[in-house]
């Protein structure tokens, strides 16, 4: 099992969107594709409290190339897409990393 963990860094104010936009439009996307999170989390305590982490869960990088690729060219996430950006982006970079657990991680 591999892990995808991604930070949305947010533009100022933009939190709020975005956690609307996941809650409303892309998890149900994401059921659609076969996609699986493993979690979100926004900062309490921390550098930036703008930011959104959350985590995916993959068999493989070939499932996660298959399946991401799909839902982001889904014609209805480019159109709400488009539509929750209609009066400027909410996300202003992006960090992602795969992560493989360790032999001694509870989560495997």
């Amino acid at each position: 099992m591999l892990y995808e963990l991604r930070v949305y860094h947010c533009v100022s104010g933009r939190l709020p969107d975005l956690l609307e936009r996941f809650d409303t439009i892309t998890l149900k996307l994401w059921e659609k594709h076969g996609i699986r999170q493993a979690g979100f989390w926004t900062t309490v305590v921390g550098e930036n409290n703008q930011d959104l982490h959350y985590m995916l869960a993959w068999e493989s990088l070939a499932e996660r190339e298959e399946k991401f690729a799909a839902f982001q060219s889904d014609p209805e996430w480019q159109t709400k897409r488009a539509e929750t950006e209609k009066d400027g982006p909410i996300v202003s970079t992006i960090t992602n990393s795969i992560l493989q657990p360790t032999s001694f991680s509870s989560v495997k």
